[in-house]
Protein backbone atom coordinates (compact mmCIF):
# COMPACT_ATOMS: atom_id res chain seq x y z
CA UNK A 1 0.00 0.00 0.00
CA UNK A 2 1.64 3.32 -0.79
CA UNK A 3 -0.16 6.08 0.55
CA UNK A 4 1.10 8.92 -1.30
CA UNK A 5 0.99 7.18 -4.51
CA UNK A 6 -2.51 6.78 -3.21
CA UNK A 7 -2.74 3.11 -4.59
CA UNK A 8 -2.18 -0.66 -3.62
CA UNK A 9 -0.15 -3.44 -5.35
CA UNK A 10 -0.74 -7.36 -4.27
CA UNK A 11 -0.52 -10.53 -6.17
CA UNK A 12 -3.32 -12.01 -7.77
CA UNK A 13 -2.19 -15.69 -8.64
CA UNK A 14 0.97 -15.09 -11.41
CA UNK A 15 0.47 -11.64 -11.78
CA UNK A 16 -0.30 -8.41 -10.18
CA UNK A 17 -3.18 -6.78 -9.10
CA UNK A 18 -3.13 -2.38 -9.08
CA UNK A 19 -6.07 -0.44 -8.02
CA UNK A 20 -5.50 3.28 -7.52
CA UNK A 21 -7.27 5.84 -5.44
CA UNK A 22 -8.40 8.75 -7.07
CA UNK A 23 -8.32 12.35 -6.28
CA UNK A 24 -11.29 13.90 -5.72
CA UNK A 25 -11.53 16.09 -8.70
CA UNK A 26 -10.72 13.46 -10.72
CA UNK A 27 -13.43 10.95 -9.43
CA UNK A 28 -16.54 10.54 -11.46
CA UNK A 29 -19.65 10.02 -9.26
CA UNK A 30 -22.89 8.96 -10.02
CA UNK A 31 -24.92 11.90 -8.50
CA UNK A 32 -28.07 10.18 -9.85
CA UNK A 33 -27.60 7.14 -7.34
CA UNK A 34 -27.16 9.15 -4.46
CA UNK A 35 -30.54 11.23 -5.29
CA UNK A 36 -32.76 8.29 -7.06
CA UNK A 37 -30.83 4.90 -5.75
CA UNK A 38 -29.02 2.70 -8.04
CA UNK A 39 -30.41 1.91 -11.18
CA UNK A 40 -33.07 -1.16 -11.06
CA UNK A 41 -31.37 -4.03 -12.37
CA UNK A 42 -28.06 -2.93 -11.69
CA UNK A 43 -25.90 -6.15 -11.76
CA UNK A 44 -22.03 -6.60 -12.70
CA UNK A 45 -21.95 -4.06 -15.19
CA UNK A 46 -18.77 -1.84 -16.05
CA UNK A 47 -18.13 1.69 -17.34
CA UNK A 48 -15.63 2.07 -19.69
CA UNK A 49 -12.05 2.56 -19.12
CA UNK A 50 -10.32 5.58 -19.03
CA UNK A 51 -6.82 4.74 -18.38
CA UNK A 52 -5.56 8.70 -18.52
CA UNK A 53 -7.53 9.08 -15.37
CA UNK A 54 -5.54 7.40 -13.50
CA UNK A 55 -1.95 7.71 -14.88
CA UNK A 56 -0.70 9.40 -12.24
CA UNK A 57 -1.03 6.19 -9.77
CA UNK A 58 0.33 4.27 -12.63
CA UNK A 59 3.56 6.27 -12.93
CA UNK A 60 4.21 6.47 -9.02
CA UNK A 61 3.59 2.69 -9.33
CA UNK A 62 5.96 1.69 -11.72
CA UNK A 63 8.74 3.68 -9.99
CA UNK A 64 8.09 1.75 -6.83
CA UNK A 65 8.07 -1.38 -8.58
CA UNK A 66 10.15 -0.95 -12.35
CA UNK A 67 8.83 -5.13 -13.23
CA UNK A 68 5.16 -3.04 -14.09
CA UNK A 69 7.24 -0.59 -16.71
CA UNK A 70 7.00 -3.98 -19.41
CA UNK A 71 3.85 -6.05 -17.41
CA UNK A 72 1.02 -6.75 -20.12
CA UNK A 73 -2.15 -5.20 -18.94
CA UNK A 74 -4.45 -8.87 -18.70
CA UNK A 75 -7.58 -6.71 -17.78
CA UNK A 76 -9.04 -3.26 -16.95
CA UNK A 77 -11.86 -3.53 -14.83
CA UNK A 78 -13.86 0.40 -14.34
CA UNK A 79 -17.09 -0.38 -12.11
CA UNK A 80 -18.52 1.33 -9.32
CA UNK A 81 -17.46 1.41 -5.59
CA UNK A 82 -19.52 2.90 -2.29
CA UNK A 83 -18.17 4.25 1.00
CA UNK A 84 -20.30 3.98 4.05
CA UNK A 85 -20.48 8.23 5.29
CA UNK A 86 -19.57 6.90 8.65
CA UNK A 87 -16.85 4.58 10.06
CA UNK A 88 -18.30 1.80 12.93
CA UNK A 89 -16.67 -0.14 15.14
CA UNK A 90 -17.65 -1.61 18.50
CA UNK A 91 -20.75 -3.35 19.57
CA UNK A 92 -23.92 -2.96 17.73
CA UNK A 93 -26.85 -1.74 20.40
CA UNK A 94 -30.48 -3.71 19.90
CA UNK A 95 -28.90 -6.84 19.31
CA UNK A 96 -26.61 -9.16 21.42
CA UNK A 97 -23.19 -10.40 20.80
CA UNK A 98 -23.00 -8.24 17.52
CA UNK A 99 -20.10 -6.42 16.62
CA UNK A 100 -19.13 -4.27 13.62
CA UNK A 101 -16.19 -2.90 11.55
CA UNK A 102 -17.53 -1.25 8.89
CA UNK A 103 -15.71 1.43 6.39
CA UNK A 104 -12.20 0.76 7.42
CA UNK A 105 -9.62 -0.51 4.44
CA UNK A 106 -7.71 -3.80 4.64
CA UNK A 107 -4.25 -1.17 5.58
CA UNK A 108 -5.65 -1.04 9.10
CA UNK A 109 -7.29 -4.42 9.23
CA UNK A 110 -5.02 -6.05 12.06
CA UNK A 111 -5.25 -3.18 13.92
CA UNK A 112 -8.93 -3.35 14.08
CA UNK A 113 -8.63 -7.00 14.74
CA UNK A 114 -7.11 -6.08 18.13
CA UNK A 115 -9.47 -3.77 18.49
CA UNK A 116 -12.34 -5.94 18.38
CA UNK A 117 -11.11 -8.50 20.49
CA UNK A 118 -10.15 -6.19 23.66
CA UNK A 119 -13.41 -4.70 23.10
CA UNK A 120 -15.03 -8.33 23.35
CA UNK A 121 -12.80 -9.48 26.23
CA UNK A 122 -12.87 -6.40 28.36
CA UNK A 123 -16.60 -4.84 27.63
CA UNK A 124 -15.95 -1.58 27.66
CA UNK A 125 -13.83 -0.56 24.36
CA UNK A 126 -9.76 0.42 25.67
CA UNK A 127 -9.65 3.54 23.79
CA UNK A 128 -10.97 6.35 20.79
CA UNK A 129 -9.93 5.64 17.23
CA UNK A 130 -11.20 9.02 16.10
CA UNK A 131 -9.41 12.20 15.14
CA UNK A 132 -11.15 15.47 15.73
CA UNK A 133 -10.65 19.19 14.69
CA UNK A 134 -11.84 22.10 16.10
CA UNK A 135 -15.22 22.96 15.43
CA UNK A 136 -15.24 20.30 12.72
CA UNK A 137 -18.54 20.29 10.43
CA UNK A 138 -18.70 17.08 7.32
CA UNK A 139 -21.08 18.55 5.19
CA UNK A 140 -21.95 15.98 2.49
CA UNK A 141 -25.40 14.26 2.85
CA UNK A 142 -26.57 17.27 5.22
CA UNK A 143 -29.40 18.19 6.03
CA UNK A 144 -30.10 14.46 8.18
CA UNK A 145 -33.45 13.34 8.31
CA UNK A 146 -32.97 14.04 12.39
CA UNK A 147 -34.20 17.24 12.50
CA UNK A 148 -36.49 19.27 15.21
CA UNK A 149 -39.70 20.68 15.16
CA UNK A 150 -37.86 23.92 14.72
CA UNK A 151 -35.38 23.27 12.40
CA UNK A 152 -37.40 24.98 9.12
CA UNK A 153 -38.50 28.04 11.92
CA UNK A 154 -34.19 28.50 12.31
CA UNK A 155 -32.19 26.88 9.69
CA UNK A 156 -31.72 30.14 7.52
CA UNK A 157 -30.85 32.35 11.11
CA UNK A 158 -28.07 29.82 12.50
CA UNK A 159 -24.94 27.83 11.91
CA UNK A 160 -25.80 24.52 12.09
CA UNK A 161 -24.09 21.61 13.07
CA UNK A 162 -24.11 17.50 13.32
CA UNK A 163 -24.90 15.92 16.65
CA UNK A 164 -25.82 12.44 16.45
CA UNK A 165 -27.27 12.38 12.99
CA UNK A 166 -29.27 15.65 14.31
CA UNK A 167 -29.17 19.12 12.56
CA UNK A 168 -28.86 21.72 16.03
CA UNK A 169 -27.63 24.81 15.69
CA UNK A 170 -24.15 25.91 17.18
CA UNK A 171 -24.67 29.89 16.85
CA UNK A 172 -27.35 32.69 15.43
CA UNK A 173 -26.25 34.84 12.71
CA UNK A 174 -28.25 38.25 12.66
CA UNK A 175 -27.91 40.48 9.38
CA UNK A 176 -23.96 41.77 8.89
CA UNK A 177 -22.91 39.10 10.48
CA UNK A 178 -20.39 37.22 8.26
CA UNK A 179 -22.17 33.88 8.37
CA UNK A 180 -21.35 30.43 6.95
CA UNK A 181 -19.27 27.43 7.83
CA UNK A 182 -15.22 28.72 8.10
CA UNK A 183 -12.96 26.45 10.23
CA UNK A 184 -9.93 27.49 11.56
CA UNK A 185 -7.50 26.24 14.35
CA UNK A 186 -8.36 30.45 15.62
CA UNK A 187 -11.23 32.21 16.48
CA UNK A 188 -13.34 32.91 13.15
CA UNK A 189 -16.86 34.01 12.14
CA UNK A 190 -18.48 32.75 14.88
CA UNK A 191 -16.70 34.48 17.86
CA UNK A 192 -18.49 37.43 18.08
CA UNK A 193 -22.29 35.63 17.22
CA UNK A 194 -21.31 33.35 20.39
CA UNK A 195 -20.44 36.31 22.97
CA UNK A 196 -23.68 37.79 21.90
CA UNK A 197 -25.81 34.69 22.69
CA UNK A 198 -23.66 34.50 26.14
CA UNK A 199 -24.39 38.31 27.45
CA UNK A 200 -28.36 36.91 26.05
CA UNK A 201 -28.70 34.55 28.63
CA UNK A 202 -26.10 35.93 31.68
CA UNK A 203 -28.42 38.84 31.10
CA UNK A 204 -32.22 38.38 29.73
CA UNK A 205 -33.23 35.09 28.79
CA UNK A 206 -32.41 32.82 25.66
CA UNK A 207 -34.21 29.82 24.20
CA UNK A 208 -32.18 26.48 22.34
CA UNK A 209 -33.07 23.41 20.75
CA UNK A 210 -31.80 20.47 22.82
CA UNK A 211 -34.11 17.98 20.88
CA UNK A 212 -30.66 15.64 20.05
CA UNK A 213 -30.60 14.57 23.52
CA UNK A 214 -30.89 11.02 23.99
CA UNK A 215 -34.13 9.96 26.18
CA UNK A 216 -35.25 6.37 27.17
CA UNK A 217 -38.39 5.54 29.04
CA UNK A 218 -38.11 2.95 31.73
CA UNK A 219 -41.01 1.38 33.57
CA UNK A 220 -41.91 -2.26 35.28
CA UNK A 221 -41.99 -3.76 38.65
CA UNK A 222 -37.80 -3.58 38.70
CA UNK A 223 -37.16 -0.36 37.35
CA UNK A 224 -36.20 0.97 40.71
CA UNK A 225 -33.38 -2.75 41.46
CA UNK A 226 -32.52 -2.11 38.01
CA UNK A 227 -31.31 1.76 38.50
CA UNK A 228 -30.34 0.97 42.04
CA UNK A 229 -27.74 -1.57 40.20
CA UNK A 230 -26.76 1.49 36.98
CA UNK A 231 -26.39 4.16 38.80
CA UNK A 232 -23.63 5.10 41.37
CA UNK A 233 -26.40 7.88 42.85
CA UNK A 234 -28.23 9.57 40.80
CA UNK A 235 -26.38 10.75 38.01
CA UNK A 236 -23.61 8.44 36.44
CA UNK A 237 -22.90 4.86 35.92
CA UNK A 238 -19.47 3.47 36.23
CA UNK A 239 -17.31 0.67 34.39
CA UNK A 240 -17.07 -2.51 36.51
CA UNK A 241 -13.18 -0.55 36.78
CA UNK A 242 -14.84 1.88 38.52
CA UNK A 243 -14.62 4.30 35.28
CA UNK A 244 -17.51 6.75 34.25
CA UNK A 245 -19.74 5.49 31.52
CA UNK A 246 -22.04 7.92 31.33
CA UNK A 247 -23.79 11.02 32.83
CA UNK A 248 -27.76 10.41 33.01
CA UNK A 249 -30.74 12.68 34.34
CA UNK A 250 -33.01 10.29 35.94
CA UNK A 251 -36.72 11.78 36.64
CA UNK A 252 -39.39 9.60 37.90
CA UNK A 253 -42.49 10.54 35.75
CA UNK A 254 -44.98 8.13 37.70
CA UNK A 255 -44.40 5.15 40.43
CA UNK A 256 -42.51 2.53 38.81
CA UNK A 257 -41.77 4.60 35.38
CA UNK A 258 -38.46 7.01 34.54
CA UNK A 259 -37.44 9.01 32.18
CA UNK A 260 -33.95 9.34 31.35
CA UNK A 261 -31.33 11.47 29.68
CA UNK A 262 -28.29 11.87 28.01
CA UNK A 263 -26.06 13.58 26.11
CA UNK A 264 -26.68 13.29 21.92
CA UNK A 265 -23.62 11.92 21.21
CA UNK A 266 -24.08 8.98 23.91
CA UNK A 267 -27.37 7.92 23.06
CA UNK A 268 -27.05 4.25 21.61
CA UNK A 269 -23.68 4.48 23.61
CA UNK A 270 -25.79 4.80 27.03
CA UNK A 271 -28.99 2.54 25.82
CA UNK A 272 -26.68 -0.55 24.81
CA UNK A 273 -25.19 -0.89 28.34
CA UNK A 274 -28.73 -0.05 29.87
CA UNK A 275 -30.28 -3.32 27.59
CA UNK A 276 -27.71 -5.31 28.79
CA UNK A 277 -28.10 -4.95 32.07
CA UNK A 278 -31.55 -5.91 32.05
CA UNK A 279 -30.50 -9.10 29.93
CA UNK A 280 -27.93 -10.05 31.85
CA UNK A 281 -29.66 -9.77 35.18
CA UNK A 282 -33.27 -10.44 34.57
CA UNK A 283 -35.40 -7.50 34.88
CA UNK A 284 -38.58 -7.05 34.73
CA UNK A 285 -38.58 -3.93 32.80
CA UNK A 286 -39.12 -2.42 28.99
CA UNK A 287 -36.83 0.16 27.86
CA UNK A 288 -38.34 2.32 25.16
CA UNK A 289 -35.77 4.71 22.90
CA UNK A 290 -37.81 7.89 22.96
CA UNK A 291 -35.32 10.31 21.36
CA UNK A 292 -37.18 10.79 18.49
CA UNK A 293 -41.19 11.54 19.68
CA UNK A 294 -39.91 13.81 22.46
CA UNK A 295 -38.31 17.64 21.60
CA UNK A 296 -36.88 19.46 23.67
CA UNK A 297 -36.22 23.60 23.85
CA UNK A 298 -34.23 24.71 26.53
CA UNK A 299 -35.38 27.97 27.85
CA UNK A 300 -32.68 30.24 30.48
CA UNK A 301 -31.67 33.31 31.86
CA UNK A 302 -32.37 35.54 34.76
CA UNK A 303 -35.83 36.65 32.68
CA UNK A 304 -36.90 33.44 31.99
CA UNK A 305 -39.19 32.89 34.70
CA UNK A 306 -40.73 36.12 33.87
CA UNK A 307 -41.61 34.89 30.21
CA UNK A 308 -42.78 31.39 31.34
CA UNK A 309 -45.21 33.14 34.17
CA UNK A 310 -46.99 34.81 31.13
CA UNK A 311 -47.92 31.16 30.41
CA UNK A 312 -48.95 29.26 33.06
CA UNK A 313 -50.57 30.02 36.38
CA UNK A 314 -49.66 26.31 37.44
CA UNK A 315 -46.22 24.78 38.40
CA UNK A 316 -45.48 23.94 34.78
CA UNK A 317 -45.73 19.67 35.47
CA UNK A 318 -48.02 19.42 33.04
CA UNK A 319 -49.08 21.90 30.11
CA UNK A 320 -47.79 24.89 28.81
CA UNK A 321 -49.67 27.38 26.76
CA UNK A 322 -52.33 24.01 26.15
CA UNK A 323 -49.86 22.07 25.11
CA UNK A 324 -49.10 18.76 27.24
CA UNK A 325 -45.35 18.74 28.34
CA UNK A 326 -43.13 18.29 31.26
CA UNK A 327 -40.51 20.55 32.66
CA UNK A 328 -37.34 19.99 34.42
CA UNK A 329 -35.70 22.34 36.84
CA UNK A 330 -32.11 22.39 35.41
CA UNK A 331 -29.98 24.28 32.50
CA UNK A 332 -26.45 23.36 31.37
CA UNK A 333 -25.87 26.92 31.09
CA UNK A 334 -25.68 26.85 35.34
CA UNK A 335 -28.28 30.13 34.92
CA UNK A 336 -31.84 29.96 35.82
CA UNK A 337 -33.68 27.91 33.42
CA UNK A 338 -35.58 24.85 32.36
CA UNK A 339 -35.90 22.05 29.97
CA UNK A 340 -39.30 21.52 28.63
CA UNK A 341 -40.19 18.34 26.96
CA UNK A 342 -42.98 17.66 24.54
CA UNK A 343 -44.25 15.79 21.59
CA UNK A 344 -42.39 16.60 18.45
CA UNK A 345 -45.37 17.55 16.64
CA UNK A 346 -46.06 20.32 19.54
CA UNK A 347 -42.73 21.92 19.42
CA UNK A 348 -42.64 24.68 16.83
CA UNK A 349 -46.15 25.73 18.31
CA UNK A 350 -44.42 26.07 21.70
CA UNK A 351 -41.36 28.05 20.22
CA UNK A 352 -43.79 30.34 18.55
CA UNK A 353 -45.50 30.87 21.77
CA UNK A 354 -42.40 31.44 24.04
CA UNK A 355 -40.97 33.78 21.58
CA UNK A 356 -44.19 36.35 21.77
CA UNK A 357 -43.86 35.84 24.93
CA UNK A 358 -40.47 36.87 25.57
CA UNK A 359 -40.88 39.58 23.15
CA UNK A 360 -40.77 42.59 25.90
CA UNK A 361 -37.81 40.73 27.57
CA UNK A 362 -35.87 40.64 24.16
CA UNK A 363 -35.89 37.09 24.30
CA UNK A 364 -33.49 35.22 21.16
CA UNK A 365 -31.92 31.76 20.55
CA UNK A 366 -28.95 30.84 21.52
CA UNK A 367 -26.78 27.98 20.00
CA UNK A 368 -24.30 25.12 21.56
CA UNK A 369 -21.45 27.06 21.12
CA UNK A 370 -22.90 29.59 24.15
CA UNK A 371 -23.97 26.71 25.97
CA UNK A 372 -20.43 25.31 26.26
CA UNK A 373 -18.96 28.60 27.29
CA UNK A 374 -21.09 29.07 29.90
CA UNK A 375 -20.91 25.41 31.16
CA UNK A 376 -17.23 25.47 31.37
CA UNK A 377 -17.09 28.59 32.82
CA UNK A 378 -19.95 27.06 35.89
CA UNK A 379 -16.91 24.32 36.42
CA UNK A 380 -20.10 21.88 34.69
CA UNK A 381 -18.25 18.66 33.16
CA UNK A 382 -19.01 16.89 30.10
CA UNK A 383 -18.99 13.08 29.32
CA UNK A 384 -16.29 12.28 26.63
CA UNK A 385 -14.48 15.05 27.88
CA UNK A 386 -13.89 15.38 31.46
CA UNK A 387 -15.22 11.86 32.39
CA UNK A 388 -14.80 8.91 30.43
CA UNK A 389 -14.39 5.13 30.41
CA UNK A 390 -10.91 5.68 31.27
CA UNK A 391 -11.43 8.58 34.38
CA UNK A 392 -12.64 7.82 37.53
CA UNK A 393 -15.30 9.79 39.58
CA UNK A 394 -12.67 10.68 42.04
CA UNK A 395 -10.49 12.07 39.92
CA UNK A 396 -12.98 14.01 38.12
CA UNK A 397 -14.40 15.67 41.11
CA UNK A 398 -17.42 14.23 40.95
CA UNK A 399 -17.34 12.85 44.05
CA UNK A 400 -20.79 14.91 45.43
CA UNK A 401 -22.33 12.89 43.26
CA UNK A 402 -20.81 9.57 43.80
CA UNK A 403 -22.74 7.64 46.74
CA UNK A 404 -20.32 4.77 48.09
CA UNK A 405 -22.54 3.96 51.16
CA UNK A 406 -25.71 3.04 49.19
CA UNK A 407 -26.91 -0.13 50.14
CA UNK A 408 -27.25 -1.71 46.65
CA UNK A 409 -24.30 -2.83 44.52
CA UNK A 410 -24.45 -0.68 42.00
CA UNK A 411 -21.53 -1.69 39.07
CA UNK A 412 -18.17 0.08 39.57
CA UNK A 413 -18.87 0.39 43.88
CA UNK A 414 -16.00 -2.32 44.89
CA UNK A 415 -13.88 -0.81 42.25
CA UNK A 416 -14.39 2.52 43.07
CA UNK A 417 -13.61 1.57 46.90
CA UNK A 418 -10.20 0.26 46.27
CA UNK A 419 -9.59 3.35 44.04
CA UNK A 420 -10.15 5.56 47.00
CA UNK A 421 -8.28 3.93 48.80
CA UNK A 422 -5.02 3.54 46.87
CA UNK A 423 -5.04 7.04 46.35
CA UNK A 424 -4.95 8.94 43.36
CA UNK A 425 -2.42 10.02 40.96
CA UNK A 426 -4.04 12.67 39.29
CA UNK A 427 -6.74 15.35 39.39
CA UNK A 428 -8.84 17.46 37.05
CA UNK A 429 -7.88 20.76 37.29
CA UNK A 430 -9.39 24.24 35.92
CA UNK A 431 -7.39 26.49 34.22
CA UNK A 432 -6.98 30.21 32.66
CA UNK A 433 -4.45 31.25 30.08
CA UNK A 434 -3.45 33.92 28.42
CA UNK A 435 -3.95 33.80 24.24
CA UNK A 436 -4.29 35.59 21.79
CA UNK A 437 -7.16 34.84 18.94
CA UNK A 438 -7.17 30.97 19.99
CA UNK A 439 -8.81 28.76 22.67
CA UNK A 440 -8.13 25.14 23.96
CA UNK A 441 -10.53 23.21 22.29
CA UNK A 442 -9.22 19.49 23.75
CA UNK A 443 -6.66 17.21 23.65
CA UNK A 444 -3.57 19.93 24.05
CA UNK A 445 -0.37 19.15 25.62
CA UNK A 446 -0.07 20.79 29.14
CA UNK A 447 4.06 21.59 29.72
CA UNK A 448 5.98 22.01 32.99
CA UNK A 449 9.61 22.24 33.57
CA UNK A 450 10.20 21.48 30.41
CA UNK A 451 7.88 18.27 29.93
CA UNK A 452 4.23 17.30 28.86
CA UNK A 453 2.67 16.46 32.43
CA UNK A 454 -0.99 16.55 31.09
CA UNK A 455 -3.70 17.30 28.44
CA UNK A 456 -6.24 19.61 28.01
CA UNK A 457 -9.84 17.75 28.09
CA UNK A 458 -11.84 21.10 26.69
CA UNK A 459 -11.75 24.25 26.74
CA UNK A 460 -13.49 27.66 25.82
CA UNK A 461 -13.62 31.35 25.38
CA UNK A 462 -15.00 33.07 28.59
CA UNK A 463 -16.99 35.91 27.92
CA UNK A 464 -17.88 36.48 30.72
CA UNK A 465 -13.95 36.96 31.95
CA UNK A 466 -12.62 37.82 28.69
CA UNK A 467 -10.18 34.61 28.81
CA UNK A 468 -9.41 31.11 27.68
CA UNK A 469 -10.50 28.33 30.41
CA UNK A 470 -9.64 24.72 30.35
CA UNK A 471 -10.07 21.77 32.04
CA UNK A 472 -6.40 19.16 32.32
CA UNK A 473 -5.58 16.40 34.08
CA UNK A 474 -2.68 16.66 36.14
CA UNK A 475 -0.43 15.29 38.92
CA UNK A 476 -1.40 15.80 42.39
CA UNK A 477 1.32 18.17 43.11
CA UNK A 478 0.51 20.22 39.99
CA UNK A 479 -2.97 20.69 40.93
CA UNK A 480 -3.18 23.37 43.75
CA UNK A 481 -4.13 27.16 42.86
CA UNK A 482 -1.62 29.36 41.68
CA UNK A 483 0.16 26.61 39.66
CA UNK A 484 1.72 28.12 36.82
CA UNK A 485 2.36 25.80 33.43
CA UNK A 486 1.90 26.19 29.37
CA UNK A 487 -1.03 24.61 27.02
CA UNK A 488 0.18 23.83 23.89
CA UNK A 489 -1.54 25.22 21.60
CA UNK A 490 -0.22 25.52 17.15
CA UNK A 491 3.18 24.67 18.10
CA UNK A 492 3.58 27.33 20.63
CA UNK A 493 3.07 27.40 24.57
CA UNK A 494 0.68 29.87 26.47
CA UNK A 495 0.99 30.20 30.10
CA UNK A 496 -1.75 28.64 32.12
CA UNK A 497 -2.64 28.98 35.54
CA UNK A 498 -4.57 26.65 37.96
CA UNK A 499 -7.68 28.37 38.85
CA UNK A 500 -10.06 27.24 41.77
CA UNK A 501 -13.63 26.22 40.33
CA UNK A 502 -15.93 27.85 39.15
CA UNK A 503 -15.10 31.33 37.64
CA UNK A 504 -18.62 32.25 37.33
CA UNK A 505 -20.53 31.06 40.23
CA UNK A 506 -24.34 28.96 39.14
CA UNK A 507 -26.96 31.47 39.32
CA UNK A 508 -28.50 28.92 42.87
CA UNK A 509 -25.19 29.48 44.25
CA UNK A 510 -25.56 33.41 43.47
CA UNK A 511 -29.14 33.30 44.69
CA UNK A 512 -28.45 31.80 47.93
CA UNK A 513 -25.38 33.76 48.70
CA UNK A 514 -27.81 36.90 48.18
CA UNK A 515 -30.14 35.74 50.40
CA UNK A 516 -27.46 34.69 53.29
CA UNK A 517 -26.22 38.32 53.09
CA UNK A 518 -29.81 40.13 53.05
CA UNK A 519 -30.32 37.83 56.30
CA UNK A 520 -27.11 38.95 58.27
Amino acid sequence: RDLEGSYYLRQERDGLLFRPYEKEEKMKLQDSWIRDGVPPGFGKELFESDLDRIMDHVERATEMVPVLKNADIISIVSGPITYTPDLLIGPHQGARNYWTAIGFGTSVSVGLCIYLSECLFAVIPPFSSSVGYPKEERLAGRPTNRVSGVYELLKDRCSMGFHAGWEQPHYIHEPGDDSGYKPSFRRTNWFGPVGRECKLVMEGVGVIDLSPFGKFMVKGEDSHRLLDRLFANTLHMLTPRGRVYAEVTVTQTAPGEFLLITGSGSELHDLRWIEREVCDGGYAVSVCNVTDELCVLGIAGPKSRAVLQKLTDEDMSDTLAGVPLRTIRISYTGELGWELYMDMQKMSAVYEVLMEAGRDENIDNFGTYAMSSLRLEKGFRAWGAEMNCDTNPLEAGLDYFIKLSKPAEFIGKQALLEIRAQGLSRRLAFLTLHTDDIDPEGNESVWHDGEVVGNTTSGSYSYSTQQSLAFSYLPLHLTHAGQKLDVELLGQKYLATVTPEPLVLTEPTRTRLQKKQRSV
